[in-house]
């Protein structure tokens, strides 16, 4: 069974997929199918991320699933939350992760208290119209470093250090942190709702 994930972002297709295995459905980029990229103007991840993947099953017909993610930080309100993707831009940084990350420790400078959690949300549905939507959160809390450190990951992840394992995302191998980041525990929850609410439909050939 095809599943089309609503979203453009290689890195997160190749996390998603290794976690989805086991449903033995294939997740498709929303851009191999066609498909535009949804308006987000909500301020939350949930409501984003339900219009990305309503967008994405009415452009296929296919079941859809959207993540929507984000950084948020103690000292600054929880924000960049739904805005963390363009979170360099606002300071005149072009968008990108590696800006990102500058952008972040610059305006963390001086700030003793940097608690924050990567947040991520999924949200997929059966078809455009669905009623019934499967949300999964995941959330792992930890502490933003003062400098990058570590060569895997995409995103905050060389920032973001996490008190269990003593290093940053971006330091673990990669099936450590699959299994343990924000998408990987949203992803191991909805596997499980895929499993009980939509078994039926993914069994079939």
């Amino acid at each position: 069974m095809k599943i089309v994930l609503a979203s453009n972002n290689a890195g997160k297709l190749a996390e998603l997929q290794a976690m989805f295995a086991p449903l033995g459905c294939a997740l498709v980029r929303q851009s191999e199918l066609g498909v535009p990229e949804a308006p987000e103007p909500y301020r939350t991840f949930v409501e984003n991320a339900l219009a990305k993947a309503r967008n994405a099953a009415s452009h296929t017909g296919l079941p859809a699933l959207a993540d929507d993610a984000g950084l948020c930080v103690d000292a600054f309100g929880g924000l960049p939350g739904v805005d963390t993707a363009y979170y360099a831009t606002q300071f005149g940084y072009p968008k990108g992760d590696d800006n990102n990350v500058l952008a972040l420790l610059e305006q963390m400078q001086g700030i003793d208290a940097r608690g924050a959690a990567l947040v991520s949300t999924l949200v997929a549905v059966r078809s455009p119209e669905d009623p019934e939507p499967l949300i999964a959160v995941g959330r792992v809390a930890g502490l933003i470093a003062r400098a990058p450190v570590g060569e895997n990951g995409f995103g905050f992840d060389p920032v973001m250090w996490i008190p269990e394992f003593g290093q940053t995302f971006a330091q673990l191998p990669v099936e450590v942190k699959n299994a343990h980041s924000h998408r990987g525990r949203a992803a191991q929850a909805m596997v499980a709702l895929m499993r009980e609410r939509w078994q039926a439909g993914l069994s079939q050939p």
